[in-house]
């Protein structure tokens, strides 16, 4: 069993993924989806132990790759999109110094040799030079490279890219019969590559995880209704309304598509199978069915519309926090205002009462001196009324 947990890596600050858990288990084939960019590469070559994390782990059968990578990589096997093949050796040649590399045990070294030249299909070109055989037959080799070992787990990037149709069928198969003794992950960008071998879909988008479910069950994560469109002659108006009149039938749009023949694009809101129902509706008015079939479940219909759906969620949460950003700004700023208002205003404060202190200080010392004079006047008002009392006395006197 391999075990992904929290698996974080960044590079110069910009995070390529993000806390990534996901679990494999024997017996699956497993498809990684995502954009150009989105963090597939990153997730592999940590998995198999060429890149650093800055943060989680990676385990294959119990061995920590960042912490045990001798043990953990006897249980990988890894095809990288481009074959790190010696091309001026031969098939034989180069999977021996691949076997010798990977310490297969030298009593076991021919029996393993033959097994993986057997299981890839690669007899007939044993003995050839690698840089003289096709481009399908070198992703044989690496794929064989990939095996050397028995390993747990085959990590396979791109592996039908560049090959042409009858080499994709034979990778194809060759993927497939894979998963019967070991846990194969695979990243394709040719979905329907992976709708017809993956047993499970993992979707990366913008270096986090947002779908790990079972193939056949991907479609719970969409929202789109279903479609049929058939084609069909007859009478156009008695084709629409005898498919209105089928149960789970939401919408007919029609469209001419040749002579009494018309395109019609039925959508409907169940996941039963409703063919049948519509054939007999359509042949009870006479109108012959020339083709059905079923869009708006494909994966790439579905891969479009759940990674719409991330942009968009990562879109909204990024303008949410450039509004609580903005926010917070213009509350700091709004602080500062207030703490400068009430700075300027404390100063202006302490200069009014400063100067109210001045004047209170200066009536006062008028207030005293006004009671000063005012004294002083009385003082020589008492002075005078006594010297003329005085001299009064000495009148009274004299006259006695």
């Amino acid at each position: 069993m391999v075990k992904v947990e929290h698996l974080s890596k960044s590079y110069n600050g910009n995070p390529a993924i993000k806390d990534l858990t996901f679990n494999l288990r024997p017996g699956k084939i497993y498809g990684l989806l995502g954009k150009n960019g989105a963090g597939k590469s990153t997730t592999m070559n940590i998995m198999t132990g060429y890149l650093s994390a800055d943060s989680g782990s990676v385990s294959v059968d119990g061995f920590d790759i960042l912490k045990d990578p001798i043990r953990a990589k006897e249980h990988i096997g890894y095809l990288p999109e481009i074959p790190p093949v010696y091309t001026d050796m031969t098939v034989t040649e180069y999977l021996k110094f691949v076997i010798e590399l990977k310490k297969v045990e030298k009593q076991k070294r021919k029996f393993e040799l033959e097994r993986v030249i057997k299981l890839t299909g690669l007899e007939s070109v044993s003995n050839k030079l690698i840089k003289n055989l096709s481009k399908g037959y070198r992703q044989r080799v690496g794929i064989a490279e990939a095996l050397v070992g028995d390993p747990e787990l085959i990590v396979l990037d791109e592996p039908t890219v560049g090959l042409d149709p009858e080499q994709i069928i034979e990778i194809r198969n060759l993927i497939a019969s894979l998963k019967e003794k070991h846990i194969v992950i695979l990243s394709s960008h040719i979905l329907s590559e992976v709708s017809e071998i993956c047993d499970n879909i993992i979707i990366i988008n913008d270096g986090k995880l947002i779908v790990n479910t079972e193939a056949s069950l991907l479609s719970n994560y969409v929202h789109q209704a279903k479609t049929l469109v058939i084609t069909a002659q007859g009478d156009r108006n008695k084709a629409v309304s005898s498919l209105k009149s089928v149960k789970h039938v939401v919408n007919v749009i029609a469209d001419e598509a040749g002579e009494d023949t018309y395109k019609y694009t039925v959508t409907i809101d169940t996941d039963k199978d409703i063919r049948a129902d519509i054939s007999k509706a359509l042949s009870s008015k006479d109108v012959v069915i020339l083709e059905m079939k079923q869009t708006g479940n494909e994966l790439e219909d579905m891969f479009l519309e759940i990674t719409k759906e991330s942009d968009e969620e990562e879109k909204r949460l990024k303008e949410e926090l450039e509004k609580e950003a903005e926010s917070e700004e213009a509350d700091e700023a709004d602080a500062k205002k207030e703490k400068k208002k009430k700075k300027f205003f404390g100063k202006k404060d302490d200069s009014v009462e400063e100067k109210s202190e001045k004047s209170e200080a200066a009536d006062t010392e008028e207030t005293t001196s006004d009671d000063t004079v005012t004294s002083s006047e009385d003082s020589d008002t008492e002075e005078a009324s006594l010297e003329e009392n005085n001299e009064n006395k000495d009148d009274e006197e004299a006259d006695s």
